[in-house]
């Protein structure tokens, strides 16, 4: 290869420039700069220094064209939560960026048929090679079908199984929340009560029933609940109604961080300190729960690794690589300043 010249006669390498100097075909060539791993070490480490010698910058034009594809991902969604949302787009851009995808995010509105077109007209309009599906859109029922029909490669992060998707990040967290709940139990609360999000949305189920049902497990009943909307307001609204009880909790559970962030507003402007009146926990493990004050004690979802995955496993999809089990982070409960044993 040393004894190669490489003659740009005024105009820009291409990639058949470096296959000739590496001595490999075109194709091989593609495969290392989409990061496959079907090119071994040695010939891999020959193309590399060829790009560089030549400093070969592939057009994300031309790889598209020469591959039959967009470089394209579609991430739909219709989530309000932005610290959330942010968290999980950084992690699909990062895998993106890094097998040579650029990332087009895509919010959806949340009925069955309106839902199903919006995202059906938004792969054809965007031509995504594939499309990272959130909740609670993932859980719109026909879907996966309607986008198998299409030939839409999709993988889905969802709380429960769904049929249909390449393949589906499950997040347990109906069992999460049931850590919560034996978590203020083990701090010796028994009036507990909890502002769940809404209860349309399989999220919001999930975590009520796998908190409730860990209380009863425990012989200690829900106090009272109230049905939140995972929004600020709804979380505030949750705290007046549950803290003006004739008997009021020592712990609420709010179904997510910023509902959450209404339990503290509310305590504070009534002069209940938190965690010695009342302790409140959070669900998402969002960067709220560390702004707050107090801290938020929260279960810690890894939505960004998460994300990274999904991305991953959505390539391959694409590009045809035998497919595996993906490796799912665990959700885990962080204490934090919000929560202690109840008042005396």
């Amino acid at each position: 290869m040393d004894d190669l010249q490489f003659d740009p006669g005024g105009s820009e390498p291409t990639i058949a420039d470096v296959a000739a100097i590496a001595g490999v075909s075109i194709r091989t060539v593609s495969r290392v700069i989409n990061n496959s791993p079907k090119v071994n070490k040695d010939t891999r480490e020959r193309i590399q220094a060829a790009i560089h010698r030549l400093n070969f910058r592939p057009s994300l034009r031309a790889r598209a064209l020469s591959m039959g594809r967009s470089l394209l991902i579609g991430m739909v969604h219709h989530d309000r939560n932005a610290l959330v949302l942010d968290t999980i787009q950084r992690g699909v851009g990062q895998e993106a960026t890094r097998r040579g995808y650029e990332v087009i995010s895509h919010a959806v509105p949340m009925t069955e048929a309106d839902g199903i077109a919006h995202v059906l007209d938004f792969a054809r309009r965007s031509r995504v090679d594939g499309l990272v599906v959130l909740p609670p859109v993932s859980g719109i029922p026909g879907l996966p079908d309607a986008l198998r029909a299409e030939r839409v490669h999709a993988v889905a992060l969802s709380s429960v199984p769904i049929t249909g998707y390449g393949t589906v990040l499950l997040s347990p967290e109906r069992a999460a929340a049931g850590d919560v709940a034996r978590y203020l139990l083990s701090l010796g609360h028994c009036r507990i009560a909890m502002i769940t999000g809404p209860r349309a949305m399989v999220s919001a189920r999930e975590r009520r029933v796998g908190f409730i049902e860990a209380l009863e497990e425990a012989g200690t009943p829900l106090l009272a609940e109230a049905e939140g909307d995972y929004g600020l307001a709804a979380g505030i609204e949750g705290a007046h109604a549950l803290l003006s009880l004739p008997t009021p909790p020592t712990a609420i559970f709010a179904a997510n961080d910023v509902m959450a962030a209404g339990v503290l507003k509310v305590a504070a402007e009534r002069g209940i300190a938190v965690p010695s009146m009342l302790s409140v926990v959070g669900f998402d493990g969002s960067l709220l729960a560390e702004m707050l004050t107090p801290s938020l004690t929260t279960i810690v979802r890894p939505f960004g690794e998460m994300a990274q995955i999904a991305t991953r496993h959505l390539i391959d999809l694409i590009e045809g690589e035998p497919p595996v089990e993906p490796d799912i982070p665990p959700l885990r409960l962080r204490e934090s300043q919000s929560s202690a044993p109840p008042p005396a």
